[in-house]
Protein backbone atom coordinates (compact mmCIF):
# COMPACT_ATOMS: atom_id res chain seq x y z
CA UNK A 1 0.00 0.00 0.00
CA UNK A 2 2.99 2.40 0.63
CA UNK A 3 4.61 1.51 -2.32
CA UNK A 4 1.60 2.25 -4.49
CA UNK A 5 1.39 5.40 -2.04
CA UNK A 6 4.41 6.73 -3.45
CA UNK A 7 4.10 5.88 -6.72
CA UNK A 8 0.95 7.84 -7.26
CA UNK A 9 2.57 11.10 -6.10
CA UNK A 10 4.92 10.68 -8.25
CA UNK A 11 2.80 10.04 -11.18
CA UNK A 12 0.84 13.16 -9.90
CA UNK A 13 4.36 15.03 -9.83
CA UNK A 14 5.22 14.19 -13.23
CA UNK A 15 2.01 15.04 -14.64
CA UNK A 16 1.98 18.75 -12.85
CA UNK A 17 5.51 19.11 -14.23
CA UNK A 18 4.52 18.15 -18.19
CA UNK A 19 1.21 20.47 -17.53
CA UNK A 20 3.04 24.07 -16.20
CA UNK A 21 5.82 22.62 -19.21
CA UNK A 22 3.25 22.86 -21.71
CA UNK A 23 1.29 25.89 -20.70
CA UNK A 24 4.42 27.92 -20.16
CA UNK A 25 5.25 26.58 -23.58
CA UNK A 26 1.90 27.45 -25.55
CA UNK A 27 2.64 31.26 -23.37
CA UNK A 28 5.88 31.40 -25.31
CA UNK A 29 3.92 30.32 -28.87
CA UNK A 30 1.40 33.28 -27.96
CA UNK A 31 4.14 35.95 -27.09
CA UNK A 32 6.26 35.08 -30.48
CA UNK A 33 2.85 34.93 -32.55
CA UNK A 34 1.31 38.15 -31.23
CA UNK A 35 4.13 40.38 -30.20
CA UNK A 36 6.12 40.94 -33.78
CA UNK A 37 2.35 41.08 -35.11
CA UNK A 38 1.47 44.08 -32.94
CA UNK A 39 4.94 46.03 -32.62
CA UNK A 40 4.85 46.26 -36.26
CA UNK A 41 1.35 47.54 -36.38
CA UNK A 42 2.41 49.94 -34.13
CA UNK A 43 5.39 51.55 -35.74
CA UNK A 44 3.67 51.36 -39.10
CA UNK A 45 1.43 53.66 -37.21
CA UNK A 46 3.46 55.91 -35.73
CA UNK A 47 5.05 56.28 -39.16
CA UNK A 48 2.34 57.09 -40.64
CA UNK A 49 1.79 60.30 -37.92
CA UNK A 50 5.68 61.23 -38.85
CA UNK A 51 5.06 61.12 -42.40
CA UNK A 52 1.92 63.53 -41.73
CA UNK A 53 4.33 65.66 -39.62
CA UNK A 54 7.06 65.44 -42.35
CA UNK A 55 4.48 66.57 -45.11
CA UNK A 56 2.91 69.56 -42.83
CA UNK A 57 6.57 70.77 -41.35
CA UNK A 58 7.69 71.18 -45.39
CA UNK A 59 10.61 73.43 -44.31
CA UNK A 60 12.35 71.63 -41.53
CA UNK A 61 12.19 68.54 -43.79
CA UNK A 62 13.75 70.71 -46.73
CA UNK A 63 16.22 72.35 -44.06
CA UNK A 64 17.88 68.65 -42.93
CA UNK A 65 17.32 67.34 -46.67
CA UNK A 66 19.45 69.72 -48.52
CA UNK A 67 21.95 68.42 -45.71
CA UNK A 68 21.35 64.94 -45.42
CA UNK A 69 19.60 63.99 -48.69
CA UNK A 70 15.77 63.26 -49.20
CA UNK A 71 14.04 61.38 -46.26
CA UNK A 72 10.35 60.28 -45.15
CA UNK A 73 9.25 58.06 -41.90
CA UNK A 74 10.74 54.68 -43.33
CA UNK A 75 14.33 56.52 -42.86
CA UNK A 76 13.14 56.69 -38.67
CA UNK A 77 14.06 53.62 -36.43
CA UNK A 78 11.86 53.30 -32.90
CA UNK A 79 14.52 54.02 -29.93
CA UNK A 80 12.14 53.01 -27.27
CA UNK A 81 8.92 54.48 -25.33
CA UNK A 82 8.37 55.27 -22.48
CA UNK A 83 5.71 56.97 -20.01
CA UNK A 84 6.07 60.70 -19.30
CA UNK A 85 7.34 62.35 -15.58
CA UNK A 86 5.32 65.58 -16.70
CA UNK A 87 6.23 67.92 -13.68
CA UNK A 88 2.70 69.74 -13.31
CA UNK A 89 2.49 72.92 -11.47
CA UNK A 90 0.58 76.24 -11.96
CA UNK A 91 1.68 78.57 -14.10
CA UNK A 92 0.33 80.73 -17.06
CA UNK A 93 2.19 81.11 -19.88
CA UNK A 94 4.50 84.00 -19.83
CA UNK A 95 4.66 84.42 -23.61
CA UNK A 96 2.09 86.89 -24.09
CA UNK A 97 1.55 88.96 -27.59
CA UNK A 98 4.09 91.45 -28.11
CA UNK A 99 7.02 88.93 -26.88
CA UNK A 100 9.14 87.90 -29.64
CA UNK A 101 8.37 84.41 -29.65
CA UNK A 102 4.12 84.91 -29.34
CA UNK A 103 3.60 83.97 -33.18
CA UNK A 104 5.89 80.49 -32.62
CA UNK A 105 3.64 79.52 -29.95
CA UNK A 106 1.57 76.32 -31.20
CA UNK A 107 -1.96 76.18 -30.00
CA UNK A 108 -3.87 73.54 -29.25
CA UNK A 109 -6.65 72.85 -31.77
CA UNK A 110 -9.72 72.52 -29.26
CA UNK A 111 -8.66 75.90 -27.67
CA UNK A 112 -7.05 73.64 -24.53
CA UNK A 113 -3.82 76.30 -24.36
CA UNK A 114 -0.09 76.44 -25.51
CA UNK A 115 3.02 74.04 -26.55
CA UNK A 116 6.00 76.18 -26.32
CA UNK A 117 8.96 74.42 -27.33
CA UNK A 118 11.07 77.85 -27.19
CA UNK A 119 10.77 79.99 -24.56
CA UNK A 120 12.90 77.76 -22.33
CA UNK A 121 15.67 77.75 -25.24
CA UNK A 122 15.82 80.98 -26.63
CA UNK A 123 16.41 83.80 -23.81
CA UNK A 124 14.74 86.65 -26.39
CA UNK A 125 13.64 89.32 -23.52
CA UNK A 126 13.69 93.38 -24.12
CA UNK A 127 16.16 94.06 -21.75
CA UNK A 128 18.95 91.84 -23.88
CA UNK A 129 21.35 93.54 -26.08
CA UNK A 130 21.31 89.94 -28.38
CA UNK A 131 19.21 86.92 -28.07
CA UNK A 132 21.28 83.62 -27.21
CA UNK A 133 20.61 80.46 -26.66
CA UNK A 134 20.69 78.21 -23.75
CA UNK A 135 22.18 75.01 -23.81
CA UNK A 136 19.14 73.30 -22.56
CA UNK A 137 15.82 72.61 -23.91
CA UNK A 138 12.07 71.90 -23.19
CA UNK A 139 8.48 71.29 -24.36
CA UNK A 140 6.17 72.51 -21.91
CA UNK A 141 2.43 72.72 -22.33
CA UNK A 142 0.44 75.58 -20.99
CA UNK A 143 -3.40 74.27 -20.32
CA UNK A 144 -5.97 76.12 -20.10
CA UNK A 145 -7.09 75.51 -16.48
CA UNK A 146 -3.56 77.24 -15.57
CA UNK A 147 -1.18 74.46 -15.36
CA UNK A 148 1.85 74.27 -16.64
CA UNK A 149 3.56 70.56 -17.65
CA UNK A 150 6.73 69.90 -18.97
CA UNK A 151 6.80 67.27 -20.90
CA UNK A 152 10.19 66.75 -23.03
CA UNK A 153 13.95 68.03 -21.40
CA UNK A 154 16.93 67.82 -23.37
CA UNK A 155 20.34 68.91 -22.29
CA UNK A 156 23.41 70.25 -24.85
CA UNK A 157 23.13 67.29 -26.44
CA UNK A 158 20.52 68.48 -28.87
CA UNK A 159 17.61 70.89 -29.42
CA UNK A 160 13.67 70.53 -30.13
CA UNK A 161 13.61 72.75 -33.11
CA UNK A 162 9.85 72.08 -34.43
CA UNK A 163 6.72 70.75 -33.53
CA UNK A 164 2.71 70.15 -34.20
CA UNK A 165 -0.30 69.16 -33.13
CA UNK A 166 -1.18 65.90 -35.08
CA UNK A 167 -4.70 65.52 -33.02
CA UNK A 168 -6.14 67.41 -29.89
CA UNK A 169 -4.08 64.68 -27.79
CA UNK A 170 -1.12 63.87 -30.08
CA UNK A 171 1.83 66.12 -30.56
CA UNK A 172 5.21 65.78 -32.78
CA UNK A 173 8.54 67.09 -32.17
CA UNK A 174 11.48 67.32 -34.31
CA UNK A 175 14.81 67.89 -33.63
CA UNK A 176 18.23 66.56 -33.46
CA UNK A 177 21.04 64.74 -31.32
CA UNK A 178 24.60 65.10 -31.37
CA UNK A 179 25.96 61.70 -31.37
CA UNK A 180 30.03 59.97 -31.84
CA UNK A 181 28.63 59.85 -35.40
CA UNK A 182 27.24 62.95 -35.78
CA UNK A 183 24.14 65.21 -35.94
CA UNK A 184 21.03 62.86 -35.88
CA UNK A 185 17.35 64.17 -36.95
CA UNK A 186 14.93 63.07 -34.30
CA UNK A 187 10.90 62.60 -33.96
CA UNK A 188 9.25 62.74 -30.80
CA UNK A 189 5.53 61.43 -30.76
CA UNK A 190 4.20 62.26 -27.50
CA UNK A 191 0.52 60.76 -26.43
CA UNK A 192 -0.82 63.15 -23.96
CA UNK A 193 -3.80 61.20 -23.30
CA UNK A 194 -1.47 58.35 -22.11
CA UNK A 195 1.27 60.33 -21.01
CA UNK A 196 3.68 58.40 -22.86
CA UNK A 197 6.12 59.31 -25.78
CA UNK A 198 8.16 57.15 -28.59
CA UNK A 199 11.24 58.67 -29.98
CA UNK A 200 12.44 57.95 -33.13
CA UNK A 201 16.03 58.33 -34.68
CA UNK A 202 17.27 58.99 -38.24
CA UNK A 203 19.60 55.86 -39.50
CA UNK A 204 21.78 58.66 -41.12
CA UNK A 205 23.49 61.20 -39.53
CA UNK A 206 25.21 64.53 -40.10
CA UNK A 207 28.89 65.31 -39.35
CA UNK A 208 29.44 68.87 -38.99
CA UNK A 209 26.06 70.71 -38.19
CA UNK A 210 25.34 74.65 -37.46
CA UNK A 211 23.05 73.94 -34.37
CA UNK A 212 20.92 77.54 -34.70
CA UNK A 213 20.44 77.59 -38.21
CA UNK A 214 17.27 75.91 -38.20
CA UNK A 215 15.98 78.13 -35.29
CA UNK A 216 17.62 81.86 -37.00
CA UNK A 217 15.35 80.56 -40.38
CA UNK A 218 12.24 80.11 -38.39
CA UNK A 219 12.25 82.66 -35.68
CA UNK A 220 12.10 85.66 -37.95
CA UNK A 221 11.69 88.12 -34.85
CA UNK A 222 14.73 86.95 -33.50
CA UNK A 223 18.29 87.21 -34.73
CA UNK A 224 20.55 84.51 -33.45
CA UNK A 225 22.62 84.61 -36.59
CA UNK A 226 26.33 85.68 -34.92
CA UNK A 227 25.48 83.46 -31.90
CA UNK A 228 26.25 79.86 -31.77
CA UNK A 229 26.90 77.81 -28.61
Amino acid sequence: MGLLRVFFCRLCFVLLIGFTACESSNSVKNERTSDPVSDAEMIATMQAQIDLGLAQKSAWRKHWSEKIGNFDASFFDLVFTDSIDAMEMPEKNPILEGDPLFPYQIPHPEGNGTMDIYSYKVEAQESLDHPFLNPDSEVIWYRLDGMRERLLFMGPSGMFEDGLWLTSQDFLVLGYLQEEAGFRPMVWLIDLETHRFSQFRMNQALVDYPQESYLDAKLKSVDLASDGF
